[in-house]
């Protein structure tokens, strides 16, 4: 039997009792990082074989899992931390387990973006999680506007060195919204730092961080109430150029991109 196990997201008290049991059960423990591995389990005094399952080997370390499992072996399967699969590796491994028939179950526990929602205070009835931005601003754009017109909180993952660059993305598609940056949950130093997008987060960024943006607003008809040039300045004034203003005008008002344009030639 294969397990996912969850680990602690970061205070090494949140493991539970199933997952160090499973942990302790464990024939051999497949790991993102070895070295990260090995200070949980030595804080809790487990010794078991480590292998390497990280994004470069992960189809690698699948046969590994399913020829181990075959053998009648009980293998564990975790992350840094939090659920592995959840902008981890342990996708591919699930989908190879499938196809192979091979028996997997889930030792549930600690999840980043579940906890930072929580601690945002955003709404919660409804919300998707989107993760980690692509790298490339023409992929980054396009993945947030299929996102822009949700009308629930959106979930993020993102480095701290990409926080200032992801933002700017956001505002110049969502246009100014409220947001929650959260950081180092359930350590010490833990932060949750509301902000809008116009102004972006402020200070230094250190550490891993989700961030939470709120829904689209229920504008629709209370926008078309507007004249045509109103309507675009709307959006214009949130941060889009004025082609992609043209774009959203002529979705909500129902109209060809043309008729917009002619109007947004006067502006």
């Amino acid at each position: 039997m294969v397990y996912f196990v969850a680990t602690p997201i970061g205070n090494l008290k949140d493991i539970s009792l199933r997952a160090l049991e499973t942990l302790k059960e464990a024939d051999v423990i497949f790991c993102e990082d070895t070295r990260h591995t090995l200070k949980l389990l030595n804080a809790y005094e487990i010794k078991k074989p480590l292998k390497s399952c990280h994004k470069f080997n992960e189809r690698e370390a699948a046969g590994k899992i399913i020829a181990a499992a075959r053998e009648g072996k009980k293998v564990a399967v975790v992350s840094d931390a939090g659920m592995p699969v959840i902008s981890d590796p342990g996708n591919i491994v699930c989908a190879e387990l499938k196809r192979a028939g091979a028996d997997y179950t889930v030792i549930p526990g600690a999840n980043a973006f579940l906890s930072a929602l929580v601690l945002s205070a955003l709404p919660a009835e409804r919300f998707a999680f989107i993760g980690f931005l692509p790298d490339k601003a023409g992929e980054k754009k396009a993945l947030l506007e299929k996102y822009e017109n949700l009308d629930m909180t959106l979930c993020f993952h993102i480095a701290p060195q990409d926080l200032d660059r992801d933002i700017s993305a956001m505002y110049s598609v969502f246009g100014d919204r409220n947001a929650c940056a959260v950081r180092e949950i359930t350590k010490l130093h833990e932060q949750a730092v509301p902000f809008n997008l116009r102004d972006g987060l402020q200070g230094e960024k250190r550490g891993e961080y989700v961030v939470l943006v709120e829904g689209a607003p229920h504008e629709g008809n209370a926008l078309n109430s507007l004249t045509e040039k109103e309507h675009i300045l709307h959006y214009m004034h949130g941060g889009m150029d004025k082609k992609d203003a043209i774009k959203q005008v002529a979705k909500d008002r129902n109209v060809p991109k043309s008729e917009i344009y002619k109007i947004a030639l006067e502006l």
